[in-house]
């Protein structure tokens, strides 16, 4: 009954919603003789804030037209590769531009947002990298007969992708896809397999989630297995064409990262009322957009989820050095030759200092010059790869990175040559 009560108050919602954007136009039209009075605007405001906060949210669009490359702009297309049913690889190509720069695959994550969270990461990147990015499906949209999908499958998926765009790859895993892409990467590696890719960047990941445990680690670790396969777990209603499939809900996973900074989402509200009122549009505007892509959530099957909690969260499986794909073991000592770059917030309340740099220290074999970590100071979870701090701090640091793992590289082949 979960799902079918969310869906009711979802539709009761949506009408609400569609009422109060009336009701805020209404007071803002010229044609109302009331509509420049200072009551006016104040309900106008409140009325606009609750239509936004109480509207239903569809998966967004990246949006990407063109980028600006050495002051010159180029069309950006996006082009689907390697669609699979619950996953695609999205090609962000350059039609007219005909050099040559880094192979990027950014891997996004699969934790109730859709792959357009990483947009601002895409378009930063954009200019000096040839970028793919994993475009995880909603689970409810996937009919029951295409069968299952775990983080096995997930670590599959990656595999494939790299297989597809080829040696030479830079790889950037964005929180949850640490540990299935490093998983993959320990595999390529030792089975030497070309697709290896030639850096991976990992991002606020949570490897080793005993590290400097966060409120997200203590919530997946304070109940048994067993709670969450009762409590959280839902089956897809007949309207959607993943009927029947067990998922979990991207509603619920929305409520608890909601309910764990509850006040200041509710001091974003706010503040966005106060622009409103005061009719600043455009910072009003900036809340909106923000808020248009955080709240829109898609599901995840129950296995991928209840394996994710049992592996990484509650039997730390990564870091003991016991965690398998399909029984045979992820092992990072294998890594030897892939540059790896840990990049962690000072202030991320989702994975703490220190869980995503354990990756530095698992890949014992790896020399320590294919070895770097960056600390991004006043960075929280979501500023790590959004925002500002990112488009000027942290992305150079994962450019410098890239191009040294390069040089390195063609250095290697001319010395085999």
């Amino acid at each position: 009954m979960l799902y079918e009560a969310f869906e009711m108050q979802r539709n009761w919602l949506a009408g609400a919603s569609a009422l109060a954007g009336m009701g805020s136009d209404w007071m803002t039209n010229p044609a109302n003789p009331f509509s420049q009075t200072p009551m006016a605007t104040v309900m106008a405001s409140g009325l606009d804030v609750f239509a936004h906060a109480s509207a239903i949210y569809g998966k967004p669009a990246f949006g990407l037209e063109s980028t600006m490359i050495d002051g010159k702009p180029y069309a950006v297309v996006e082009e689907i590769e390697a669609a699979r049913p619950f996953g695609q690889l999205i090609h962000f190509t350059r039609p007219e531009f005909e050099g040559t720069q880094p192979k990027l695959l950014i891997v996004a994550p699969m934790s109730g947002h859709y792959a357009t969270l990483l947009r601002g990461t895409v378009e930063r990147l954009l200019p000096g990298h040839d970028v793919w990015i994993t475009d995880w499906a909603d689970a409810r949209a996937v009919p029951i007969a295409e069968g299952r999908f775990d983080l096995d499958d997930y670590i599959d998926y990656v595999i494939a992708f790299l297989g597809h765009v080829g040696p030479g790859t830079h790889v950037l895993a964005v929180c949850q896809p640490s540990v299935p892409v490093f998983a993959a990467t320990a595999l390529l590696a030792a089975a030497n397999d070309p697709a290896r890719p030639r850096s991976l960047t990992m991002m606020g990941g949570p490897i080793d989630a005993r590290e400097a445990p966060t409120e997200v680690n203590t919530v997946a670790t304070q109940r048994p297995f067993s709670w969450f396969e009762s409590n959280v777990i839902a089956t897809v209603p007949w309207s959607y064409p993943g009927a029947g499939r067990r998922v979990y809900p991207g509603f619920l996973q929305l409520t608890g990262f909601m309910a764990m900074n509850f006040g200041n989402h509710l001091a974003s509200h706010w503040q966005m009322f106060k622009h409103l009122v005061d009719g600043d549009q455009e910072h009003a505007d900036a809340t909106k957009a923000f808020y248009d892509e955080y709240r829109s959530v898609c599901d995840m099957t129950a296995e991928f989820y209840l394996q994710t909690i049992d592996v990484v969260f509650q039997q730390h499986l990564m870091p003991k050095g016991k965690m398998l794909h399909r029984g045979r073991k992820v092992d990072p000592r294998a890594i030897r030759d892939v540059a790896l770059l840990a990049i962690e917030g000072e202030n991320d309340d989702i994975s703490g200092l220190g869980q995503t740099k354990a990756a530095l220290k698992l890949a014992a074999r790896l020399p320590d010059a294919y070895k770097h970590y960056h600390m991004a100071p006043i960075v929280g979870h979501y500023g790590i790869f959004n925002g500002r701090r990112w488009r000027e701090e942290i992305a150079p640091v994962m450019e410098r990175f890239i191009a040294d793992a390069d040089a390195r590289a063609a250095k290697a082949e001319r010395a085999a040559a």
